[in-house]
């Protein structure tokens, strides 16, 4: 009976089918099919904060060597509706790129489908190089479902950040803020950066920033402090029981 079995056959195919487009239909939360713009392409924000990992990017010179050479953490800050989240942006993940003429650079530092990037304007001047703006952007993926896709960018600019001598390096291990607009900040860690010629590969002789020179430096002035009024109180007492002493006599 070559019709029945081409009817059972049918048969079967629809009630194999069926459950399946009904799951796809009846519940998206779990059977959602991926959207690859939305999906791994954009960073997730988080609600705990988390240091983020310390990267090593560089920049070549168009005859050789390198122009620029960065180690840092960064941590992208998003605050909606005054509760801050978290991106770490992953140096396993990032591409660098940019442009080095002589007395002007640029480094980018961008993850994969420019869901998150950073870029460094670097000026050379004299025998001094340095930051003048840093641009930031982040394109999250929505935190509820249903929300529109958002990108948060933002600048700094600045009459000589992360400054230092030509030849040499800034180093921070202090942590940075940013503020780069109202919705977002930016978070760099354990900064060194050097610009305009990185000879051999290697960092030359660091530019300590200010916090770390606060660090390192108020202890000891508090403590030569401390030292210093207990000397007093010290000397105090004995002038005190020495005066007493002859007041007897």
């Amino acid at each position: 009976m070559p019709g029945g079995d081409t009817g059972g056959w049918f048969v079967l195919f629809l009630a194999a089918i069926i459950p399946v487009m009904h799951l796809q239909g009846s519940d998206e939360s779990l059977f959602a099919v991926p959207n690859l713009e939305d999906g791994p392409a954009r960073p997730v924000l988080q609600s705990s904060q988390v240091l983020p990992q310390i990267g090593t990017y560089t920049l070549a010179k168009p005859g050789g060597g390198l122009c620029i050479k960065a180690t840092l953490g960064v941590q992208y800050m998003v605050t909606l509706k005054k509760k801050r989240w978290y991106y770490n942006l992953d140096p396993s993940e990032v591409l660098s790129s940019g442009y080095c003429h002589k007395e002007a650079a640029v480094l980018s530092l961008t993850r994969r489908n420019d869901a998150a990037g950073l870029q460094f304007h670097f000026k050379k001047e004299r025998n001094t190089f340095y930051v003048t703006k840093l641009t930031a952007s982040v394109s999250p993926r929505p935190l509820c479902p249903g929300c529109a896709n958002k990108t948060y960018s933002g600048w700094v600019e600045h009459a000589s950040l992360f400054a230092a001598s030509f030849g040499g390096s800034f180093r921070c291990r202090s942590a940075n803020v940013l503020h780069t607009s109202s919705e977002m900040s930016l978070l760099l860690v354990s900064l060194q950066v050097q610009a305009f010629g990185v000879p051999a590969g290697r960092y030359g002789e660091g530019v300590e920033c200010l916090a770390d020179f606060n660090r390192r430096v108020l202890p000891v002035v508090f403590g030569a402090v401390v030292m210093g009024l207990l000397l007093m109180a010290v000397l105090t007492f004995l002038l005190v029981r020495d005066r007493r002493g002859y007041e007897r006599l």
